[in-house]
């Protein structure tokens, strides 16, 4: 990765309400951390560090720092952090790691991918980002702004894993070699999409058959009709039952 000139001043504001007025004059708080030296509070330009960020694949810059008065003339560093705005998007910090061109650095690097996969072109399928970002260790200097990966060849219900990951030239890729980075996935059927819509059906029915069977619900009135189906009224109220015929015969005995 080329590094880029960044001027930063020495920062003393760090109140929340000097921090804002240093922003409304045009100036964004930084911090710079690193081996060399202890923590420092520094401002850089706010169209200075915009531009660049503008003006780069991704937020991972190489720097060369030149901080005034400082008693190095310039310093190292990735631009490790930037905090934006939620609704406006402006910067409103910077955090940077100060680094040594020959001591190799671990970074979120982020993944892009390059051509149409022949399983979304000709299949229909989806090309699923499983990683946005890989982990990679190298010299400062080595650092890619982003990883290309060539899905051209890629078919559904196939992946390209780490392992399979082609690395720039001084770069190491860390992590589990057979995880999935990009895929492609198969279209949803109309089959499948209706089929996740009948569990809720099924239940209903259950649901009707239960109450209907007298296992779920209130229990009946009393003194209400029987339901049809329902067991036949108990011995003690057959006499209800008898024909009038039969109660005349008795009363003539």
């Amino acid at each position: 990765m080329k590094s880029v000139a960044l001027k930063a001043y020495p920062r003393s504001q760090v109140q929340r309400a000097e921090v804002t007025k240093l922003r409304r004059a045009g100036r964004v708080p930084a911090t710079i951390y690193g081996r060399q030296a202890k923590p420092q509070n520094l401002e850089v330009g706010f169209d200075d560090i915009t531009n660049l960020l503008n003006h780069s694949a991704s937020e991972n810059l190489l720097v060369d720092l030149a901080v005034d008065s400082d008693a190095r003339s310039k310093r190292l560093a990735l631009v490790q952090d930037v905090q934006h705005h939620p609704l406006s998007g402006k910067v409103l910090h910077v955090d940077l790691h100060e680094v040594a061109e020959d001591e190799k650095v671990t970074v979120q690097v982020p993944v892009e991918t390059t051509g149409e996969a022949a399983g979304v072109k000709t299949g229909g399928g989806t090309l699923e980002h499983v990683m946005h970002k890989l982990k990679v260790r190298c010299l400062p200097r080595d650092l890619p702004e982003q990883i290309l990966i060539d899905v051209t060849a890629l078919e559904i219900g196939k992946s390209v894993h780490i392992g399979e990951v082609q690395a720039p030239a001084g770069v190491e890729i860390l992590g589990e070699k057979g995880r999935a980075v990009v895929a492609v996935t198969a279209p949803r059927a109309e089959e499948e999409v209706a089929a996740t819509t009948a569990p809720a059906a099924a239940d209903v029915e259950m649901t009707k058959e239960k109450k209907e069977d007298g296992t779920e619900g209130a229990a009946p009135a009393k003194g209400a009709p029987a339901a049809k189906g329902d067991a036949k009224a108990p011995a003690g109220d057959k006499k209800a039952e008898a024909k009038p015929e039969a109660k005349a015969a008795e009363k003539k005995k």
